[in-house]
């Protein structure tokens, strides 16, 4: 059997999860819905509530996941079977320890939890509550350790071929018997059970496909091998910490200063705009075990064009998706669930450049990441989590839902100003600052030249409908952007790659071939 090109299992993983997203984001809207019409926005607040304080014990994975794929590329590439299982063994165990750590120190932060969630006029036991959320992320520790050799296998469409059916089946079942009982219990132990016959539908894949990891001979790793990791891990740790300071207080500060109910309300903003940022993120992160198979067999003169077409496309999806998020959200919302929980405008503004933030740099993102870069910048995280807290805390007592977001974006600029030109752009391109800062600079006006002037556009039409008024703002945000980024990339070398590539699809090949033999 011929062994797919990095290209070919690039696009195969993009538009697998291309497909696994739309589920989820249909499938979660759907969802979402019923939710709030059978339990309400306060039901809607806790979750997202646990949500992060689960995420919060995530930080006890160290990175180590990160960590064993980057040293999984090479033994891949050279068909190294004995290193492979050794690494894997090393992976078993030390997600089993985790695990455990995780189960005791959730169960230590019960007794905190009502100075967590505060007052609530709630009939259920917000222990029993956080205890199943606690359940499926420790579960998950002991039985999803096995998806890592196929993401760094370049195979991640697999996991998310079995993540639609997961998805599918776990929504079809929580809204049916939420429908029926209105047991929230029992729509949270739904979600558990499902996540383990989700684990264990892949850990019988992996067991098929790399028999292998079966062989009860593997190996200690090697020492090198070893302190490589160690050495990461230690560095990934405070990333972790970092990675939760920005995406996983922003519930806790609301929660705190704000109110449960205002959690809720950003919940569903927070739904949409999430499940476009993952989208787009696993769009660039499926490319991530190619970058990492290319960093390792090809010379360094290739790095910069790789990473100049990905960037482009990169900022071209933010772009595009920053601009329709903040057009469609207030008429979205509104037919939804109804216009009781739309933001202000303002707020929106802020989540979409915040979205814009996030998503532009996953290109960067991918490559620090592919290249084992965690050590260098380990102090980062720590100083941008410090930034975040406490910026978030002083804005949401001053201005309210507004200045948690603020805190956020203020807090990415040390990824933007220090991290990515000095450790990506310089150490793997040899490229200067200046070039970093013009480039960098010069997406990030365009982008808001363009989301100015598509809402100018938008707003020179007043449509009362709603229905109407969707379509309407949607049909504008598909042509004025683009039209605009076409007229100014056009002909670029980045552009004419992409257009040559759509050329090449068997779909579009069959549309060209059929034109030439209706002129014939």
């Amino acid at each position: 059997m011929k062994k797919k090109s990095r290209t070919e299992s690039s696009l195969i993983n993009i538009v697998v999860s291309l497909i696994s997203n739309a589920f989820s984001i249909i499938i979660g809207l759907i969802s979402q819905a019923i939710f709030i019409k059978l339990l309400g926005s306060e039901y809607l607040g806790l979750n997202g509530l646990f949500s992060n304080v689960i995420s919060m014990l995530g930080i006890v994975e160290l990175g180590i996941g990160s960590a064993i794929i980057y040293n999984l590329y090479k033994p891949i590439s050279e068909n190294d079977y004995e290193t492979i299982k050794s690494l894997m063994r090393f992976y078993k165990k030390s997600y089993h320890i985790i695990g455990i750590i995780v189960l005791i120190l959730g169960i230590s932060i019960i007794p905190f939890l009502r100075y967590i969630v505060g007052d609530v006029n709630l009939c259920i036991n917000v222990n029993i509550v956080y205890l199943l959320f606690l359940a499926d992320i420790v579960f998950s520790y002991f039985l999803s350790y096995k998806r890592s050799i196929l993401y760094a296998n370049q195979k991640d469409y697999v996991v998310q071929s079995i993540h639609i059916a997961y998805l599918v089946i776990l929504n079809i079942l929580q809204i049916l018997f939420l429908y029926l009982t209105k047991n929230y219990y029992l729509y949270l132990i739904i979600k558990v059970i499902m996540r383990i016959i989700e684990n264990l539908c892949i850990t019988s894949f992996v067991n098929y496909r790399y028999s292998y990891l079966k062989e009860k001979n593997a190996k200690k790793i090697d020492k090198a091998i070893e302190n490589d990791i160690f050495k990461k891990v230690k560095a990934l740790f405070l990333h972790q910490i970092g990675a939760f300071a920005i995406n996983g207080t922003d519930n806790l500060v609301i929660s705190r200063y704000i109110g449960l109910v205002s959690v809720g309300l950003y919940s569903n903003y927070y739904l949409i705009i999430n499940a476009v940022q993952t989208v787009s993120s696993h769009i660039i992160s499926a490319t991530t075990p190619s970058i990492g198979n290319m960093l390792v067999t090809e010379k360094k003169e290739k790095f910069f064009p790789v990473f100049k077409k990905m960037r482009f496309l990169n900022f071209y999806m933010a772009t595009f998706c920053g601009i329709c998020i903040f057009c469609l959200m207030e008429p979205f919302i509104k037919i939804w669930i109804g216009g009781k929980y739309v933001l202000e405008t303002t707020i929106l503004l802020i989540l979409t450049i915040n979205f814009y933030q996030k998503t532009s740099r996953l290109t960067y993102k991918s490559f620090k990441t592919a290249a084992g870069i965690f050590y260098e910048d380990r102090f980062i995280p720590i100083i941008e989590a410090f930034t975040n807290i406490i910026i978030s805390i002083v804005l949401a007592k001053q201005i309210g839902l507004a200045g948690v977001f603020i805190g956020t974006i203020i807090s990415g600029l040390s990824l933007w100003c220090y991290s990515y030109p000095k450790y990506v752009y310089k150490k793997l391109f040899n490229r200067k600052y200046f070039n970093y800062i013009c480039e960098t600079l010069g997406y990030l006006l365009l982008f808001l030249a363009l989301l100015f002037v598509t809402n100018l556009v938008i707003r020179f039409v007043k449509v009362d409908n709603l229905i109407l008024q969707l379509i309407y703002r949607f049909i504008i945000c598909l042509i004025v952007p683009n039209i605009i980024l076409i007229m100014i990339f056009f002909r670029t070398d980045n552009f004419q790659y992409y257009l040559e590539l759509l050329g090449k699809l068997p779909i579009i090949k069959n549309i060209l071939s059929r034109k030439k033999e209706v002129k014939q």
